[in-house]
């Protein structure tokens, strides 16, 4: 079950919440007012691990997380890389089951832009 885990607030700048389980990470940015302006939802965190983005200003996007280097003495930060169109179905019906202790606003939000993100993928 997703729960939060920190939250950052500056003052006059934007708010981070953190929310996380074993398959997956939500990360909201918010504005001052408590505003969406974006969010990623991670998934798969044990395995393929990958990434669903929305953001107000660029949209949807969807990336795997490339890990860097398998050598535990020289390990790269890892960093998202493009991965096409992802399971946009399985992940909004697991998002539902999981976050059930997140914020209603914040749970409706992010199931409205997977669920948008599913259907433009449908097409």
């Amino acid at each position: 079950m997703l729960r939060e885990s920190h939250s950052i607030k500056h003052p006059e700048k934007s708010i981070r919440r953190w929310f996380s389980d074993d398959f997956f990470d939500l990360i909201v940015w918010m504005d001052h007012h408590g505003s969406i302006n974006g969010f990623q939802l991670c998934y798969d965190k044990q395995g393929n691990e990958r990434a669903f983005t929305w953001t107000g200003k660029n949209g949807y996007s969807h990336e795997r997380v490339d890990n860097g280097e398998m050598n535990p003495s020289k390990n790269l930060t890892p960093i998202l890389i493009p991965d096409g169109i992802g399971p946009a179905e399985e992940i909004v019906d697991l998002f539902l089951a999981k976050s059930k202790l997140i914020d209603a606003p914040i749970r409706s939000f992010v199931n409205d832009k997977l669920r948008e993100y599913k259907c433009l993928a449908a097409k």
